[in-house]
C-alpha cells in the first residue's frame, strides 16, 4: 500500500511540474484565438506599439482564416507584455501574474518585452468571435492595456 501511495504522489509530482504555466490557453485543444502561424507565409503585418498603459492599435479585425504577423514594439518606459487569449483566460493569468509578477513566457501566443525592444509574433486566426490582447504584468491590465481582434 505504502508503494501505491508513493507512486501516486511521484505521478501527481510529474504532472505538476510538466503542466503548462496556469492562464495559458493550451488545455489539450490548441489554443482559444487559433493557432501558431507559418513565418515563411504571413499574409500582412500589423505593428503593435506597447506604450505607457495601452497598445496601439487598441482594436484589429481579421478574417477567419487569416494569418498575421505582429510586430511588436515596447516604446514604453517600463516591460510590457502581448498575450493572445479570451478574456476570460488573460483575466485567470493575470491573477497568476500578481503572484509571480516576473513570470517568464515561452508560448507562441504571447511575449514579454523590456523598453526598446521588439518582437515578433505570427498567428493565425482559425476561429471566429473577440478575443483580447493584453499586458498582464500586474496592473498594467486594470488600467487598461487592453485590445481586441475581431475574427469574421
Amino acid at each position: 500500500m505504502k508503494t501505491l501511495i508513493a507512486i501516486g504522489a511521484a505521478l501527481a509530482a510529474a504532472v505538476i511540474v510538466t503542466a503548462p504555466a496556469l492562464g495559458h490557453e493550451q488545455h489539450g485543444q490548441g489554443y482559444s484565438a487559433g493557432e501558431p502561424g507559418d513565418a515563411k507565409q504571413p499574409s500582412r503585418t500589423i505593428e503593435v506599439l506597447l506604450d505607457e498603459m495601452e497598445f496601439t492599435p487598441a482594436r484589429i479585425e481579421v478574417k477567419r482564416g487569416e494569418q498575421i504577423r505582429f510586430v511588436l514594439r515596447n516604446v514604453g518606459k517600463e516591460d510590457h507584455e502581448f498575450l493572445l487569449a479570451t478574456t476570460k483566460e488573460n483575466l485567470k493569468h493575470a491573477a497568476v501574474m500578481k503572484k509571480h509578477p516576473h513570470m517568464e513566457h515561452d508560448e507562441p501566443n504571447g511575449a514579454r518585452l523590456a523598453p526598446n525592444k521588439t518582437a515578433e509574433l505570427v498567428w493565425r486566426f482559425t476561429r471566429p468571435g473577440t478575443f483580447e490582447y493584453s499586458c498582464l504584468i500586474p496592473d498594467h491590465r486594470a488600467y487598461g492595456m487592453t485590445g481586441h481582434v475581431t475574427v469574421k
